[in-house]
């Protein structure tokens, strides 16, 4: 209001001075220049400012909305002044106002408001840059689409400042010498690393919605080699709550997960839906990494009942609680037994009668399976024979077994004690294929390592680099396969949908990653220097532990399915009855802990087993135990 007084004065002033006089105004008093008159457009301006609320906003904070409502409240007010102007006119044949004299208070009154707001926004803006200068990184985007923008004014509000922008990076170079909100848009025609030190960035900040996987990795790599740290920005339009999300604090760095991925995978979900839309699914291991994973995408699929078993209370509560809050409509049950535990198995399967079971229980730590060679039978081994047996007695439809590239050509005891799983359910298939009484098909799915799963290599490093490190590396020469949580357990629930019994599926793992360069990766997305502020420390190969994992031995093909990153291995076919008492055996062995008895009954049942940089090695120079006589030449597919 005191602005409005300032332009209503110098209106009058304005008014005076072009020798315009108001009729009757000259004997009008007046209390500080201004008539009775102005109060009437003062009081009328005010009125309009109360029904637009232009009072509402804080004026550091004003956006454009703000000024469209200075410019309705002002504009009302003229229209009202007129008609009243007008009507006065009509009934007492002269004017209450002069009519360019309402313009021009119009006119002035919203710029001078318009810019108040302005100058305070901006004073604001450069008190907390001055404030926070120290404490900021200068940074660029990359992108100029609607998503770069958005995040680019989530960038300008926040408080403190953490970045200061200094421009944004167009890679199609159409907008050369243009602006967004007055920062400068560079062309890529120069190497990004040029571009970021030319304008002084010390960070560059990827928001551009439309990079593709192989752009975001030649950006982060780039960026790696020339000390410039990179931060991904979130998809505005992907953001379920947009209202209540602080943009600028979703900016984050780069995580080697996203370096990793591959393009998204095209699943079947009719396939899927057909084998689970109002079924009853069971997920053993369902509080684990990849059986909790698996229950969440189960449960996307409206299954008539999900019931998910574990013997790790804490976790199983957990997984039970998230399910109960995402899917509250969901029949769901989770269960506290033990794979190893026949009898609960059998209470389970005759209350629920699950049609599909996800076999995700396992010990799977290759240094521990090492020294308790009994609980890798028990759990991998036997709980498998258990799930696998139980499904079969009261007809499951489909039995799915989660294995591992650690089961082919096995070189330690967790991968020995899975590969026995896998012939073990591939037998029970092909004894009992052909009997009516059994309707199920087991399928079997083999990959990778798996990124951020309990125990996994990343997790590893990320909190070796929270405690200042060294990241530990069993050998500079050491590689592995990776695949996200996510992707792995997708194409499970697709090979297991596209299955139709005794298959081995194994997964497209991609490009096969040397582990010391994930190590030194990661430490440059931490912000840090390898070898210099975090050390790496190469530590020996752990006991049962190979440089390089594989997803078929030697006498293994593999054949196409439809889904380019599935494929079916073609294996060597076991007899049942010598494989089922051969387990057994192993199985009574595993009770008596004895560890040398127990790997040597591994290695009977698995040839190819040879154990690596482990005390087991010696078992491989003496005489082969012949205990198991595998069919020659028969095949399965």
């Amino acid at each position: 209001m005191f602005i409005c007084c300032v332009s209503l004065l110098l209106t009058s002033a304005i008014v005076n001075n072009i020798s315009i006089t108001e009729l009757n105004e000259q004997v009008t008093s007046t209390f500080l220049g201004l008539s009775p008159r102005d109060a009437l457009i003062l009081i009328t301006n005010l009125l309009f400012f109360i029904f637009f609320r232009t009072y509402a906003g804080l004026i550091r904070h004003s956006t454009f909305i703000d000024a469209i409502k200075f410019f309705l409240a002002s504009l009302a007010t003229l229209i009202t002044l007129l008609v009243v102007n007008y009507s006065h006119l009509f009934i007492n044949r002269e004017p209450l106002f002069l009519t360019p004299k309402l313009i021009i208070y119009f006119v002035m009154s919203f710029s001078f408001l318009l810019l108040f707001r302005v100058l305070v926004k901006q004073v604001f803006e450069a008190y907390f840059d001055y404030a926070t200068k120290e404490d900021q990184l200068n940074v660029m985007i990359y992108g100029i689409d609607s998503n770069a923008i958005a995040i680019s004014n989530a960038l300008k509000v926040e408080r403190p400042v953490r970045y200061k922008l200094l421009g944004f990076i167009d890679k199609k170079g159409k907008n050369q010498s243009k602006e967004i909100l007055g920062l400068p848009i560079i062309h890529l025609k120069r190497k990004l690393s040029v571009i970021l030190r030319a304008h002084g960035a010390n960070a560059i900040i990827l928001a551009d919605k439309s990079i593709t996987q192989e752009e975001r990795i030649k950006i982060v790599d780039e960026c790696l080699e020339h000390n410039f740290k990179v931060f991904r920005a979130p998809i505005v339009s992907d953001m379920e709550d947009k209202e209540n999300v602080n943009l600028a604090q979703q900016i984050q760095n780069v995580q080697i997960e996203d370096l990793l991925e591959r393009e998204p995978i095209v699943l079947n979900n009719k396939l899927i839906a057909k084998e689970l839309y109002n079924r009853r699914i069971l997920v053993t291991g369902g509080a684990g990494s990849i059986g909790s994973e698996i229950a969440r995408q189960v449960a996307n699929y409206n299954p008539e009942k999900l019931i998910i078993v574990d013997q790790a209370e804490t976790p199983l509560y957990q997984i039970q609680m998230e399910i109960k809050a995402n899917f509250p409509e969901l029949n769901f049950e989770a269960v506290i037994a033990d794979v190893r535990d026949k009898e609960k198995l059998e209470n389970i399967f005759e209350l629920y009668k699950p049609q599909v079971v996800y076999h995700a229980a396992a010990y799977k730590h290759v240094p521990l399976m090492e020294d308790n060679p009994s609980q890798a039978i028990f759990v991998n081994v036997m709980g498998t024979k258990n799930v696998a047996d139980t499904a079969l007695k009261y007809q499951t439809e489909k039995f799915v077994l989660v294995s591992t590239d650690k089961a082919v050509n096995p070189s330690n005891v967790m991968g020995a004690s899975k590969r026995i799983a896998e012939i073990y359910v591939q037998t029970l298939q092909e004894a009992f294929k052909n009997d009516n009484n059994y309707v199920t098909n087991y399928v079997t799915t083999r990959f990778g390592n798996v990124l951020g799963s309990n125990g996994s290599v990343v997790p590893l490093f990320k909190r070796q680099i929270a405690e200042g490190g060294p990241l530990t590396i069993t050998h500079p020469d050491i590689i592995r396969y990776f695949m996200t949580i996510p992707e792995a357990c997708q194409l499970v629930l697709e090979a297991g949908a596209m299955g139709h019994g005794g298959e081995i599926y194994i997964f497209d793992m991609g490009e096969a990653v040397k582990i010391i360069d994930l190590a030194k990766k990661i430490i440059k997305l931490a912000g840090f220097v390898p070898n210099k502020d975090i050390d790496i420390k190469i530590i020996g190969l752990r006991p049962g532990e190979k440089l390089y994992e594989e997803l078929l031995n030697d006498k293994s093909t593999t054949l196409p399915t439809y889904n380019e990153k599935i494929m079916i291995a073609r294996a060597e076919m076991y007899d049942y009855d010598e494989i089922n008492n051969n387990v057994g055996e192993l199985i009574k062995s595993a009770s008596l802990f004895d560890k040398v008895a127990v790997v040597k009954r591994m290695k009977a049942i698995v040839p190819e087993y040879k154990s690596m940089n482990s005390s087991y090695e010696e078992l491989d120079k003496k005489e082969k135990d012949t205990t198991v006589k595998k069919l020659p030449g028969k095949k399965v597919s």
